[in-house]
């Protein structure tokens, strides 16, 4: 994962267990004192929550402490790998399009990101500027498309 992925991930904890988990002990003690618990919605919805809070907090904390970190900005060199930048051109149009390939846990196609265990990413991995890639697009047809530019951020 990239340094600011990782940054991500340790905001997202602390914000579960400083603000979300407190939030819902209240939330829990707010519902039992309403009575019944077979009965009691509010009660189930806490508990629910709760599951999910805790479910997150060890999913993260799992995945932190088992990642590798890379810093884009130190690595160099023409060939396409994790943490690159790369700029393509759409072969049957003038369309131009930037994708940074990340961690699994910091892919978001909309932000120009896109995980590494992506086909497109798979495909572009080890090419270098100047070389075309045929990507079988999802549900949909291959298309081609020219390594424009090559960046290390």
């Amino acid at each position: 994962m990239t340094p600011s992925g990782q940054q991500k991930l340790r905001d997202e904890l602390r914000h579960l267990k400083e603000v979300e988990r407190p939030k819902n002990s209240v939330d829990l003690g707010a519902a039992r004192e309403h009575g019944d618990l077979k009965e009691n919605a509010e009660y189930h919805a806490a508990r629910e929550r709760q599951s999910f809070i805790e479910g997150r907090i060890k999913e993260i904390d799992s995945y932190l402490s088992r990642a590798e970190v890379i810093d884009p900005s130190k690595l160099t060199g023409p060939k396409i790998r994790f943490g690159a930048t790369v700029t393509l051109a759409l072969e049957d149009s003038d369309a131009e399009i930037v994708y940074q390939i990340v961690g699994p846990t910091e892919a978001n196609i909309d932000a120009g990101t896109i995980n590494i265990s992506a086909p497109i990413a798979r495909a572009l991995l080890g090419k270098e500027e100047g070389d075309e890639v045929e990507i079988q697009t999802p549900g949909g047809p291959k298309r081609r498309y020219e390594i424009l530019a090559v960046a290390y951020k």
